[in-house]
């Protein structure tokens, strides 16, 4: 392998290419309480006990963006590290830990250099087989063979723990979104340098390991030796029992080196994409370790603060709907030690160390300011400021899903000017092409290519059609593989509102997979016509409404709101109205909102106003309102208003609601969070 790491790639997660020269701007976005938890826990006194902090969310839900913005806030004055474990190499335990110590010697102004004399001691006496024919003679031997490959080490790398880069260096790179002063940090963490133990001092160390419960020889050296022997020559526990070693050892470094004068109070881990076969298995043995000395031998808790990020449920918290994990899901913005600690299991339990945090959507306002921050960079984008509402509407605040939308107006000829050549534009987003030179795929498909990476092509078709019903769980119950699908897109966290009583699809992905299932007319219908009988068999009308009027079965729709009308009370009829037409279609890509209208008005419009002909156009009307491809500007707001207007003159009582649902669209208010409805 051998690369340089202080290249500072990009993580695995992606990106946009993007470098923001300040990543306190963009990280923080919706972020603000993970660095207020992180900084409290670096504030700790070094016995403190700390939680392992997970950052959930999809692929794009901006996790990257806040190890980036940690980095910056609190690598000038701790001591950090930062390991993406997405990557394609095998990053064995071993390696992780070397990665992480060799970050964390970094030398800070206020601060001696720390060192990890008993990992660095373990690692070495794994690391080449050791030439013996007798444990006694290992042990004659191991000091001698030790100085040699340490020396080996040093001649070429500088210290031996930089020698890990030529086998992991990979797993260093820069996280995506990493500011300049980020990577000015990570550049100088990874530095390579002359490095030696203080004196190369084996004594004091190799002692440590002569006392480890886990070794059974109380020699230190014959202890080396059997380490040895796990690596070269022992079984699947006897790795097992080497690889809780080694992270014993890095944490009793951890503890040693906090005890000293000028020496920092806490360590700082970043480990980005933790949810891979390599991450499990380091956050089961952090975990382990960390439970085995702070709970069961009773020793002080290491002062390590590890901030993790996955974008998939891990097996070890059982079923992905959390029915058998002790942890509630909290949000990042009221994070907190206080609230770690009230809602923490007890600690017979390891599970007591996690806090699961679940990373939010961008709101309105943050979406607002995400695109200001890019104007520093890319002034082109000036015009489109105002199209904030549209691209918050568009992508629910996903992170990654505006950066890809405000990257496609920088490389594209989208007109800048407001109006209806613009909407126009704006109607095809989905198959524009949002980078310029080799990558030639259209939004939808680098979208939907990230965000469903590991979806074989078959999973991929099953979830295009399952994604036409509101309730997901129900559409791969009838239109894919059933549960095996559903779990796994709830273990992606690819729902948009876990725990909520219907888990619907993330509106942006599903707004993708619908605008592929809507290039097969054919299929379009008879999802949609299935979905519907569905509905139908089961009394639920306003449902089977839904699926009619996507399937553009607008005189069936209006019959059934026509016959509701002085049925139900008015509040109800116009959630029942509410619910249909957010449904979604497949109207064609030309044109924009009036004349997406007029494509859908009856072939013989009626000669006087009528209740059945106020209602038909109100259902057109706020269909294609409630499409922010069809309608980006939300230029029918008026009409929808005049709608319920006359609605109100046709009704002879509780005529309020209707007056009040015209004035909320005549003087609309982006509502901040809510994705549903605008």
């Amino acid at each position: 392998m051998g690369k340089d790491p202080t290249s500072c790639r990009r993580g695995a997660d992606g990106g946009t290419g993007h470098v923001a020269e300040s990543g306190m701007g963009v990280g923080l976005r919706g972020r603000s309480g993970i660095i207020s938890l992180v900084g409290e826990c670096l504030r700790l006194g070094p016995t403190d006990e700390r939680p392992v902090i997970m950052l959930l969310g999809p692929r794009g839900s901006g996790a990257s963006e806040a190890h980036g913005a940690l980095m910056e806030k609190f690598g000038p004055e701790t001591p950090f590290a930062y390991i993406n474990l997405g990557g394609e190499q095998s990053l064995l335990p071993r390696y992780t830990l070397a990665l992480l110590a060799r970050q964390l010697e970094r030398k800070l102004p206020r601060y001696r250099r720390s060192y990890f004399p008993r990992l660095t001691l373990g690692l070495l006496a794994s690391d080449h087989q050791l030439r013996m024919t007798s444990l006694a003679e290992g042990r004659r031997n191991i000091r001698r063979e030790l100085d040699a490959f340490q020396e080996r080490a040093e001649a070429r790398y500088g210290d031996y723990l930089a020698a890990f880069f030529e086998v992991a260096g990979g797993a260093v790179g820069a996280p995506d979104g990493a500011s300049t002063a980020a990577l000015a940090l990570l550049r100088d963490a990874l530095r390579r340098g002359r490095r030696r133990l203080p004196g190369r001092k084996f004594t004091s160390s190799a002692a440590w390991y002569g006392g480890h419960p886990l070794l059974q020889s109380r020699d230190p050296w014959e202890a080396l030796v059997e380490l040895n022997l796990w690596r070269h020559d022992g079984d699947e526990d006897d790795q097992e029992r080497l690889d809780r070693v080694l992270f014993s050892a890095l944490l009793e470094d951890m503890r040693g080196n906090v005890r000293h004068s000028f020496m920092p109070r806490s360590y700082l881990l970043l480990l980005d994409n933790s949810h891979t076969e390599y991450g499990r298995r380091f956050l089961d043995l952090l975990i382990r370790t960390r439970h085995d000395a702070a709970v069961v031998a009773g020793t002080d808790c290491d002062p390590l603060t590890v901030v993790a990020s996955s974008n998939r449920w891990l097996p070890r918290w059982g079923s992905a709907t959390g029915d058998q994990w002790p942890w509630q899901l909290r949000g990042p913005d009221r994070a907190s030690l206080t609230d770690w600690t009230e809602h923490r299991p007890g600690r017979d339990s390891d599970d007591t160390w996690w806090y699961p945090l679940r990373l939010r959507d961008l709101n309105l306002d943050e979406v607002r300011i995400r695109i200001e921050l890019e104007l520093r960079h890319h002034p082109d984008l000036a015009p489109f400021t105002r199209l904030a509402p549209f691209i918050h509407r568009l992508t629910a605040g996903l992170p990654r899903a505006v950066s890809q939308v405000l990257e496609l107006f920088r490389h594209s000829t989208v007109p800048t000017e407001d109006g209806a050549e613009q909407d126009r534009w704006l109607r095809t987003l989905p198959d524009r092409t949002p980078r310029e030179g080799e990558d030639t795929r259209t939004l939808v498909e680098a979208a939907l290519d990230h965000l469903l990476r590991g979806f074989d092509p078959m999973q991929r078709a099953a979830l295009e059609e399952s994604a036409a019903a509101r309730d997901l769980s129900i559409g791969t119950r009838l239109l894919g593989s059933g549960d095996s699908l559903f779990g796994e897109v709830r273990g992606r966290w690819l729902l948009h509102s876990p725990g909520t009583v219907t888990p619907a699809l993330h509106p942006w992905p599903r707004r993708l997979l619908l605008w592929r299932l809507a290039a097969r007319p054919d299929d379009w219908d008879a999802v949609h016509e299935l979905l519907a009988e569905h509905f139908r068999s089961e009394g639920r009308t306003v449902q089977e409404m839904y699926h009619r009027l996507a399937a553009e079965r607008i005189d069936e729709v209006t019959g059934y709101l026509v016959a509701r009308f002085p049925a139900v009370p008015a509040a109800q009829w116009i959630s029942e109205f509410d619910t249909i037409t957010a449904a979604p279609n497949r109207l064609g890509q030309a044109g924009g909102p009036l004349e997406l209208l007029a494509g859908l008005a009856p072939e013989e419009p009626p000669e006087a106003v009528t209740t059945a002909s106020v209602i038909r156009e109100l259902i057109t009307v706020r269909w294609v309102w409630s499409d922010p491809l069809a309608d980006p500007g939300m230029r029918l707001n008026n009409m929808i208003a005049d709608g319920f207007n006359q609605l109100s003159r046709l009704r002879r009582n509780d005529i309020v609601a209707l007056f009040n649902e015209a004035e909320r669209y005549r003087h609309w208010r982006h509502p901040l969070t809510r994705a549903g409805e605008g």
